[in-house]
């Protein structure tokens, strides 16, 4: 489920505050995860979407591979 534009307009990484990418429509394996990835170079954590609603707790984000 696609998180409303009008937030990701407004939301920004916990960590070091740069804007979060919509990766929700991307595709995805049985056990990944819709996710909204910070755009910083340095940073670049990715935040789970659970039931629409984005998780922006540092300790629930994952570093890309």
């Amino acid at each position: 489920m696609p998180v409303e534009a009008s937030l990701i307009q407004i939301l920004a990484c916990p960590a070091c505050h740069a804007p979060l990418e919509d990766r929700t429509d991307a595709p995805s394996g049985p056990a990944s995860e819709p996710e909204l990835l910070c755009t910083s170079g340095d940073c670049g954590l990715a935040y789970p979407v659970r039931d629409g609603i984005p998780v922006l707790l540092v300790d629930e984000a994952r570093r890309p591979a």
